[in-house]
């Protein structure tokens, strides 16, 4: 009350702004600390980049290798334990290597005795006697019907006739299959002629096997070996065009 004008002077706004400004630092006080922070940002990515694809090349180069070594090793070592143990009670001896010779040795002689006439009597024999076993019977003629498919000499059997696609597992997609038959459907409104198409899932020897017409089969410029080699790969074997074709 007793203040003169002059001792009562008003707050003056740009003057609290220096002060607030001056008590902190300014936001270009703080660019060139955030340009450091970022700098050491874009290095470290690029560095995890480098090294990541560096990592995956040499799994890339390395997969193939590690792969085909251990599936070899496995081979020979699957098939040395057969006749290895049979020189070791013999001969007191162990030669790596000498049971896989043996091994292959006794398949090839298989091979030759079952193409002559005697071998051939007998192997029929040993299915007819198999064939008479209730469970073994189901497991040896499917066992039978994958080997035929390897079989060079079983030139009447065609497992896999033709390499196709079907529309599965719904409109808009395709997979690829293989025919492997026809079978004739007997109705009451006339015959359909319908095809077994195998489509693999896990496996070559591994999959559904689907009836269809022919309006529903997609016949394509592949034989039966790129086909299978398409599945083989994943799909990595896929060629730029497939071509639909009639036959």
């Amino acid at each position: 009350m007793g203040k003169s004008e002059e001792e009562i002077q008003p707050l003056n706004p740009e003057d609290s702004l220096v002060e607030i400004t001056n008590g902190e630092d300014s936001p270009k006080s703080k660019s060139p600390r955030h340009g450091h922070s970022t700098s050491k940002e874009v290095a470290s990515a690029v560095t995890s980049s480098w090294v990541s694809r560096r990592f995956l090349s040499g799994c890339a180069v390395l997969f193939p290798l590690v792969v085909t070594v251990y599936v070899t090793w496995w081979f020979l070592t699957f098939f040395d334990n057969f006749f290895s143990p049979v020189y070791e009670a013999l001969f007191g001896f162990h030669v790596f290597g000498l049971g896989f010779v043996t091994s292959m040795a006794f398949i090839f002689c298989t091979g030759v005795f079952v193409s002559s006439w005697l071998g051939s009597l007998l192997l029929q024999v040993g299915e007819w006697i198999i064939k008479k076993l209730p469970l073994v019977k189901h497991i040896y003629s499917a066992a039978k019907q994958v080997s035929a498919a390897v079989n060079p000499a079983n030139e009447t059997t065609q497992s896999f006739r033709e390499c196709v696609l079907i529309r599965h597992p719904r409109n808009g997609e395709y997979a690829f299959g293989f025919i492997t038959g026809s079978t004739l459907l007997q109705d009451v409104h006339g015959d359909v002629q319908l095809f077994s198409v195998y489509v693999p899932t896990n496996h070559i020897y591994v999959g559904d096997v689907f009836l269809l017409g022919k309006q529903d089969i997609i016949k394509v410029n592949l034989s039966v070996r790129e086909g299978l080699e398409i599945v083989v790969s994943v799909g990595m074997a896929l060629p730029q065009n497939l071509m639909s074709i009639q036959r």
